[in-house]
């Protein structure tokens, strides 16, 4: 929990400075006075101003946001004497430029996480699959256990090399949320090659989450070795004679390729609402002998299903993944506009009712994920703050009054019209948009609430 709140604040506390950074570095280089820079709100924890600086720098008590405040003459009244160096005085092009600099400054950090991550190389499982899940789309495409992906193409686009089971995940999510078929170049256990068309463009996404598309999808996990791990002295896989490192083969007559078939068959094993006995081939110490197994019954949400106590399943098999100086900037580059655009057609698409609003996430997800990604070391931190700091940055360029983008379309009716939006207009609008925000903060956080603790 403590670990969850640790990365949780560091990661608000870090995109919000660097968005309020990019207005305040673009609007000391246009010559605008800044008087505040502050991150958080409410009651003042610290205080800091340079001497001789028009600046103060200002950490709040409520660290979900910050501003950068420079002079206005809407705001307060300004001396004669520095009236051009007033936010309302300057050129329309030079106030687009600070207001577009925040999120402008968070995609520019997300394409540097992501070049980071590149650089520094992840240990990845190798794109091996496992079982697909029964009646998903990968299984009746054909898809087996034990097939290595070595690329996919879309239609009418000239196939990509995959290096990394997340690779795979993120091309198969993306056309998936795209409504595009996706084609697979695969290599089976014996070297075969083949290619499998997946038609994501079946797919119904209006309906359930990320989570819920994935099992749609079939292809949830790398293959691994359906070995077993820590036996609990108490549970039916001791009770057994099942032991750590035992490898399945067989449950009945069906044969055995990986761990998540295995745990598959354990979670399956129950027949009108009682546990099912079953005989299991294992292979010990090079020799294989046979144990009848009667998992426990358990319920998940209100399914029963089998549990015998024991970790099921061996390590994937993973390489690291590395890319150099130039290869591993254009991978920032490309990942964080992937990511951008893919963000801006999700919205669109539950705007108009072609995806789930269940995507939505707020403030308890994200704190969630930050937790969960710390937990797992400090790469897969940096990649939950590049992908934050895009959502971060495509967020805020949103044409809401409230947000940057919306600033930025008054500018631009400014240019085209040569005058700027009424007063009264500019009221209506804005509170438009406070209720825009508010409605979907209050849909991410219903969200948060069904999906953590319902």
């Amino acid at each position: 929990m403590l670990m969850t709140v640790a990365a949780f604040i560091v990661a608000l506390a870090l995109l919000i400075a660097i968005h309020e950074y990019g207005h305040y570095r673009v609007a000391r280089a246009c010559g605008v006075k800044v008087l505040r820079f502050s991150i958080g709100f409410g009651r003042t924890l610290w205080r800091w101003q340079k001497p001789g600086s028009p600046t103060e720098f200002v950490i709040g008590m409520l660290p979900l946001g910050g501003y950068v405040k420079m002079l206005d003459e809407r705001e307060a009244p300004v001396d004669p004497a520095e009236r051009h160096l007033a936010f309302n005085n300057q050129s329309v092009g030079r106030r687009a430029a600070i207001v577009a600099a925040g999120p402008a400054a968070n995609l520019a950090l997300a394409v540097l996480l992501y070049a980071l991550v590149s650089w520094i190389g992840t240990d990845e499982p190798r794109v091996r699959l496992s079982a697909p899940l029964p009646a998903s789309i990968a299984a009746q495409a054909g898809l087996r256990g034990g097939d290595e992906v070595v690329g996919v193409a879309s239609a009418g686009q000239p196939g990509v090399p995959v290096r990394s089971f997340e690779d795979l995940h993120w091309q198969v999510l993306r056309a998936a949320l795209e409504g595009r078929p996706l084609s697979l170049d695969l290599r089976d256990r014996a070297g075969v090659a083949r290619r499998v068309e997946l038609p994501l463009d079946r797919l119904d996404t209006r309906q359930g989450d990320s989570a819920r598309l994935d099992r749609d999808i079939g292809m949830l996990r790398p293959l691994t070795a359906p070995l077993m791990g820590e036996v609990q002295p108490d549970g039916a896989a001791a009770a057994a004679g099942l032991r750590a490192g035992d490898t399945v083969r067989r449950i009945g007559g069906t044969a055995i390729g990986d761990g998540a078939q295995l745990r598959d068959a354990i979670r399956a094993s129950v027949r009108d609402g009682k546990p099912l006995a079953q005989t299991w081939q294992v292979e010990r110490d090079g020799a294989l002998r046979e144990l009848r197994v009667t998992p426990a019954l358990v319920s998940d949400n209100g399914t029963d299903i089998g549990r015998i106590g024991a970790f099921v399943g061996g390590p994937p098999e993973t390489l690291r993944v590395r890319y150099g100086l130039v290869d591993g900037l254009w991978r920032g580059v490309t990942r964080t506009w992937e990511v951008s655009a893919l963000s801006l057609r999700m919205m669109g698409r539950m705007l108009i009712g072609e995806a789930s609003i269940k995507n939505l996430s707020g403030p308890l997800s994200i704190a969630d994920y930050a937790g969960r990604s710390a937990s797992l070391g400090f790469v897969q931190y940096l990649v939950f703050l590049a992908l934050l700091s895009v959502s971060l940055g495509v967020l805020n360029l949103l044409p809401l009054p409230v947000l940057d983008g919306g600033h930025l379309v008054f500018f631009a009716w400014e240019a085209v019209t040569g005058r700027g939006v009424s007063e009264a207009w500019l009221g209506w609008l804005q509170r438009g948009g406070v209720a825009i925000l508010l409605l979907g903060m209050s849909i991410a956080l219903f969200n948060d609430v069904t999906r953590i603790f319902g």
